[in-house]
């Protein structure tokens, strides 16, 4: 099964450059048969841009989460810690075989309306 995820184009281009190896959500798809995410680079871009693979899905503290992922967190600590505030829990999906699209497409061509606020089952 795959999800649509919306991330901020800076954050997604790292992903498919291979400097961010996690995508950290405040919130997650409860689904356990998810195995691959397609990117939506958000404003200004506002095209689907690749997918990946999910390898594994931490579930921890923030503080935890990024002792575990920071040398492949493709932001810095501040960025981090501003993102989860005051959430006592976060997650980390971990990147694996990513594919970025030659031409970026747009929703309308995967039959979506409107691009997700975080994520949706596809």
């Amino acid at each position: 099964m795959r999800v649509l995820l919306s991330i901020k184009p800076e954050f997604a281009l790292k992903i498919f450059d291979g400097s961010k190896r996690y995508e950290y959500r405040r919130a997650i798809f409860k689904k356990p048969e998810v195995s691959e995410v397609i990117v939506y680079a958000s404003n200004p871009i506002k095209r689907v841009i690749g997918e990946f693979k999910i390898g594994e899905i931490l579930h921890d503290e923030p503080q935890v989460l990024w002792e575990k992922t920071r040398d492949h967190a493709g932001i810095t600590k501040k960025k981090f810690l501003e993102y989860f505030g005051e959430r006592t829990k976060g997650y980390a999906i971990k990147i694996d075989e990513t594919r970025m699209y030659s031409t970026p497409i747009s929703l309308k061509e995967l039959m979506v309306l409107c691009p997700p606020q975080s994520f949706m089952y596809l």
